[in-house]
């Protein structure tokens, strides 16, 4: 009998806990905006003809815009047809939801931010990697990525790849047990459990030893992962906290632009980055959508310096502030120098810029191979740069393969990500999908002497509307090793044939097409 209450409390209690939380308050705000903006058109209706004259206005001048800027056509085209289709609301809700709306105060802070970057890292760690005379393809890949981002490749750094997340958290917590000045984390996605746990209990012994702990998370990526006021929580702890582009249930652009980096940096000559978010899926404390496969690189040595200062930078955007950056500086701390590994090359992608950085180093690295092209990525919706790229690297002769998952995590991403494989398949390109569950690694492998390791994925989010970063690698010793991980992940992959593309029913080929016309609003 005593079981029934407490059974009924604790339902209760859940209930409670649904009806109030975050993502359920969010989401009654935005339709409440809806409701009483469709209040408003009924209670005015009189009115109504000069409200339809000044929307027709208004959808007419954000098509004639999004025709007439910098953006890929692609994501024009999914703007402009709900616009002619609806064309009442079409342009209100593009002045709201599309492009990147920054005042112009951001934008004078992130060019003193870029302009900052750039000479500081200038002034630091001159040692000059003369790429031109080693080969011109690879000086030239690097040197765009300086030019734009402001980040130089280095030497004197070793790279550990690390071919899954359970791996990767193992190694992270033995160096964050190393550390001995600071500790700064920038992730998507925390979840309390048992990889997070560990790792904050780290965090609060360190933070107490009198270190510089520092955790950034994105808002929207841990709405459904964290408590809303965990900055609190963390900061409790002595553990300084950032909140990135907190979610506010108004409809507005700034909602597309996300912080999807991954980095961690331990006394500015350690750090790690890739896909591996902390999180338990990551590292398969639970099969989620199947096997997690993830990747991530264990950076020592100069060339965490740029982890370190995309790190701060974006602190002192988000936080107003300015640190003394040369106290966090690699030399400071190091205690031997690190014998050099090829060359790497950090690097971030900002998306309030017109510079698409890191789909630009996908088409360099594709369009400069000679011999293959090996891609792992969650989602494959790419423009039409990327299809023509790949296409015509698998129509010259080269071994293109891109694996991506089996299982999806988002079955409308899913379907359009199968939407893109019949006509890479036609040229030529090899494509496969992770039997065993879900890949979410972002990585490039080409001709055994590049190699990009990141957080950008082949979609529309990461290569335009998100900020992103990733390690740019020639003939580092662990490259050999990321074609050979990815051989590994591919035997237990199934390729897939055009005979299945073109066999698909009529309806899964419509709903195919409708969500591929719009997958760069996803």
């Amino acid at each position: 009998m005593n079981g029934k209450p407490k059974k009924r409390e604790t339902i209760t209690k859940k209930l409670f806990q649904l009806l109030f939380h975050r993502v359920v308050l969010v989401g009654l705000a935005i339709l409440a905006q809806l409701a009483i903006l469709l209040v408003m058109l009924l209670r005015f209706q009189e009115y109504f003809v000069y409200f339809y004259a000044i929307s027709i206005t208004v959808s007419v001048a954000a098509v004639l815009y999004i025709i007439n800027n910098r953006s890929n056509p692609a994501y024009k085209i999914a703007w402009i047809i709900p616009i002619l289709l609806v064309p009442v609301f079409g342009g209100i809700f593009y002045l709201m939801l599309g492009g990147n709306q920054v005042s112009r105060k951001e934008q004078r802070r992130l060019m003193e931010m870029g302009k900052n970057f750039e000479g500081i890292h200038q002034i630091s760690l001159s040692r000059d990697v003369d790429l031109k005379k080693e080969s011109a393809d690879a000086y030239n890949q690097s040197e765009y990525i300086r030019r734009i981002t402001g980040a130089p490749p280095y030497q004197n750094t070793s790279v550990e790849y690390l071919p899954l997340g359970e791996i990767k958290f193992a190694r992270m917590l033995e160096e964050l047990e190393k550390a001995e000045h600071y500790i700064f984390l920038e992730y998507f996605i925390i979840q309390e459990g048992r990889m997070w746990d560990p790792i904050l209990e780290v965090l609060e012994r360190k933070a107490k030893a009198g270190l510089d702990v520092r955790v950034m998370y994105d808002d929207l990526g841990c709405m459904m992962t964290l408590p809303p006021h965990y900055k609190r929580v963390l900061e409790e702890k002595g553990i300084r906290c950032c909140v990135f582009n907190p979610f506010v249930p108004v409809l507005s652009s700034r909602l597309n632009n996300r912080d999807h980096r991954k980095i961690c940096v331990i006394d500015g000559h350690t750090g790690f980055t890739g896909g591996i978010n902390l999180a338990d899926e990551y590292i398969n404390a639970y099969p989620k959508h199947g096997h997690w496969k993830d990747t991530a690189v264990l950076l020592r040595g100069d060339a965490v310096w740029s982890l370190t200062l995309m790190f701060l930078s974006l602190w002192d955007y988000v936080r107003g502030t300015r640190d003394d950056y040369a106290l966090y500086h690699p030399r400071r701390y190091q205690r031997e120098p690190v014998a050099s590994d090829g060359v790497v090359q950090p690097y971030t992608d900002s998306p309030l810029d017109d510079e698409a950085v890191g789909e630009t180093v996908y088409l360099n690295l594709i369009n400069k191979a000679d011999r293959y092209v090996y891609i792992t990525t969650p989602y494959l919706i790419i423009s039409s740069e990327m299809i023509t790229a790949l296409a015509t690297a698998a129509k010259s002769g080269l071994d293109v393969r891109i694996i991506t998952p089996h299982v999806a995590d988002k079955w409308y991403v899913h379907a359009v990500t199968r939407a893109y494989y019949e006509v890479l398949i036609e040229a030529g390109v090899r494509i496969y999908e992770y039997t065993p569950g879900f890949i979410h690694a972002k990585t490039f492998t080409v001709d055994d002497e590049y190699g990009v390791v990141g957080t950008i994925n082949l979609d529309f989010r990461s290569l335009y509307l998100h900020f992103e970063c990733a390690a740019w690698l020639y003939r580092c010793s662990c490259i050999p090793k990321m074609r050979e991980d990815f051989m590994q992940t591919l035997a237990v992959s199934q390729e897939v044939t055009l005979e299945e593309c073109r066999g698909v029913g009529l309806v899964t080929r419509v709903v195919r097409s409708v969500l591929r016309v719009f997958a760069p609003l996803m």
